[in-house]
């Protein structure tokens, strides 16, 4: 009964509406642009210069803490990476305290402090907090810088790199940075294995102490904190911080592009393209245009009701979605949309791009469309509005952008003011249609067919250095799918060494987002094996074929098979994999052509399974082992590509074993490292589990 009752009332207000008379087929005017009332946070600055903020919230008993170094946008030149680096290591240690120290007093505070090349933060409880703000100050003023340490982050770096060689859209990036503000502008420059290794300890010194002074730095505080409290603060920890000259350097603004163009970086393996479309825009920020230009970019391509994306996903099905975004800059602001869209649709898609950029440019514009974004924009501000940490940083923008002081205070104001005139002004302006950098990252044999009616095809490396474009080799007639498997079956061990087979164990790390795991892999002839994961003894995944019987498990959780995953763990199951898919008469194996893989020639075989599966296998034209596999599988998100690298093999007993590979599934990279191989040492099939 009380549920009957509960939804009687719950449909009450709807039963009132239904009563009075709505006119529905017309949009609701728009009223009046509502008044808000931010308060500025209490400032002060120290005679140094260090300029602090305070914004007081007492619904927590948390206090938060960001000191940032308002520096110019820097052109490291040979030594590009540096200033990552030096954010890096100041969270290394001090010269009070190690790194493990730090570490273990911040943990027993309960707090968690970050650093970066111009930040650092603080979070903990109001009666930590003074003792978070004691080692806030010694990693800002006085960071070691050890040596070792730079050691273990310049190998993650450069590890970083080799994988966002990669990732289609990391190149994508490096791309557009280098060709759309060029190397002399601090946008356009990039990271690479030459300049990271050429970084020393005293170019992160020189860094830190020509930039990191008080008198172009600002300290907020957030939270359970009185402007008294704040002042104590400050004064005692940063009050002798010692203020100097900082150089402020001047960049020319990067030329745009003559007329669009398109560059291409042959990602042979992709399934799918991404395409940036780039220009630069002078828009600095709370620049008259500003606001204008976000309503008008939010129209285009802000998200699942954008112009965009109902074209290119809900019209006409060539990607899962389709963006743009107008940024404004102190140094040069930038126009971009972007997608991911299957190859054979690449083409289509730019030119599905272009006729909504001169849409929104030519045609009129529905003003009950740009109040509906107005209006999600005033929502999202308001929204901000909840979070203390957003009237520190209004206050922190008006400071570094010199920016009218009530500019937040009338945001919604000139939100408001916005119309479809206006937004068709600054996308005349900002969305230029004849000049523009489209750089698409995906196989150029797919996709570069018809892209010439849009400008110039040129074509660059992953580093984004202009290349000849790819040239498409043939493969000797001579050469078939069953002629490079014998090849690569021979390779990997004589038929005497396969003849005398009983068993391998190997075992290293797999290392995946930060975290080591402890990697194994078991091998029982004929076809008995064992994969697992652990993380202190704990087994993250076991994938096992036994005597015939198949199974999975993730974290404790047995995973349903198929009949076809059950083909696959059998291949997998005998360590000769091409000796055993050349005995079964019922694959099929054509080769696709010469591709490379890691700068080098492999032939592309497409194998096909009994079941209907289909993977592709890469064999070095040289040595004939196999150096890549690449397998499609339709996800919740698309087509998925996961490809897994050989990048080494070393020889056990006659045998070629991969000690390191590199499992690439896009945004997750598993980098896998044998360092202890046993064969034949007699073990029992009853023996896994």
């Amino acid at each position: 009964m009380k549920k009957i009752i509960s939804y009687i009332f719950l449909s009450l207000p709807f039963v009132v509406m239904a009563q009075v008379s709505i006119d529905r087929t017309k949009a609701p005017k728009p009223g009046p642009a509502p008044v808000i009332k931010i308060k500025s946070p209490a400032s002060f600055v120290l005679p140094n210069g260090l300029k602090v903020f305070v914004v007081t919230n007492n619904k927590l008993p948390r206090v938060s803490a960001t000191l940032t170094i308002d520096r110019e946008s820097l052109v490291e030149g040979e030594k590009a990476g540096v200033t990552n680096i030096a954010g890096q290591l100041m969270r290394r240690g001090t010269t009070k305290m190690s790194k493990a120290v730090l570490d273990e007093e911040i943990d027993f505070l309960g707090a968690s402090i970050g650093a970066s090349a111009t930040t650092v933060s603080g979070t903990a409880l109001k009666n930590n907090f003074s003792k978070v703000m004691s080692l806030m100050a010694d990693i800002a003023l006085r960071p070691s810088f050890p040596t070792d340490e730079l050691e273990k982050i310049r190998k993650q770096t450069l590890s970083g790199l080799a994988q966002a060689k990669e990732d289609p859209n990391s190149i994508a990036q490096t791309v557009v940075s280098k060709l759309v503000y060029g190397k002399n502008h601090p946008y356009g420059e990039v990271e690479t294995e030459k300049t990271v290794a050429a970084i020393t300890i005293n170019d992160v010194k020189k860094y830190y102490n020509t930039y990191w002074k008080p008198n172009i730095a600002y300290l907020i505080f957030v939270g359970d904190i009185t402007v008294e409290e704040a002042k104590k603060l400050a004064t005692a920890h940063f009050a002798t911080w010692k203020k100097g000259i900082v150089p402020k350097p001047i960049y020319e603004a990067p030329k745009p592009a003559n007329k669009t163009y398109i560059a291409v970086v042959d990602k042979p393996s992709s399934v799918q393209s991404v395409i940036n479309i780039v220009n630069t825009v002078s828009l600095k920020p709370g620049a008259a245009d500003d606001i204008p230009a976000t309503v008008m970019s939010n129209l285009l391509g802000g998200g699942s009701t954008a112009r965009l994306y109902k074209n290119l996903r809900e019209q006409y099905g060539f990607t899962y979605g389709a963006y743009s975004s107008v940024s404004s800059d102190k140094l040069v602001g930038n126009f971009s949309a972007n997608a991911s869209v299957r190859n054979e649709k690449t083409d289509s898609a730019i030119g599905q791009f272009l006729f909504e950029f001169n849409r929104l440019r030519n045609e009129a514009i529905d003003e009950e469309e740009v109040s509906r974004n107005k209006n999600e924009m005033s929502g999202a501000f308001a929204r901000r509005l909840e979070n203390p940490a957003t009237i520190a940083n209004f206050a922190l923008n008006v400071a570094r952008y010199n920016l009218p002081q009530d500019y937040y205070q009338n945001y919604l104001k000139n939100l408001s003011a916005v119309d479809a005139k206006k937004v068709q002004e600054v996308a005349k302006k900002f969305v230029q249609v004849n000049n523009l950098h489209i750089v698409i990252v995906g196989n150029a044999k797919e996709i570069a067919k018809g892209l010439e009616k849009y400008g110039t095809v040129k074509y660059y490396d992953v580093d984004g250095n202009e290349v000849s474009a790819p040239v498409t080799k043939t493969v000797d007639a001579s050469i078939t799918g069953k002629s490079i498997l014998e090849k690569a079956a021979a390779a990997t061990a004589s038929k005497a060494v396969m003849g005398e087979f009983k068993d391998l164990s190997a075992k290293g790390t797999a290392s995946v987002m930060g975290q080591s795991l402890n990697y194994s892999q078991t091998y029982i002839a004929p076809n008995n094996f064992k994969t697992e994961l652990t993380m202190q003894g704990m087994s993250i995944m076991k994938q096992m074929s036994k005597a015939g019987e198949y199974s999975q498990v993730m974290q404790g959780q047995s995973l349903p098979l198929e009949d076809k995953d059950k083909e696959e763990m059998t291949e997998n199951g005998y360590f000769f994999t091409e000796a055993y898919l050349l005995s079964q008469p019922k694959y099929a194996f054509t080769v696709k052509g010469i591709e490379k893989v890691n700068e080098k020639d492999a032939y592309a075989v497409e194998i096909k399974s009994p079941l209907g599966r289909t993977f592709t296998a890469f064999y070095s034209v040289e040595t004939g082992l196999r150096v890549k596999d690449t397998k499609v599988e339709e996800g919740p998100q698309g087509k998925a590509t996961t490809s897994v690298y050989y990048q080494e093999y070393k020889t056990y007993n006659g045998i070629q074993v991969p000690v390191k590979m590199l499992i690439d599934q896009g945004a997750l990279k598993i980098n896998v490292a044998i360092t202890d191989v046993e064969i034949n040492k007699g073990l029992k099939v009853q023996e896994l589990n």
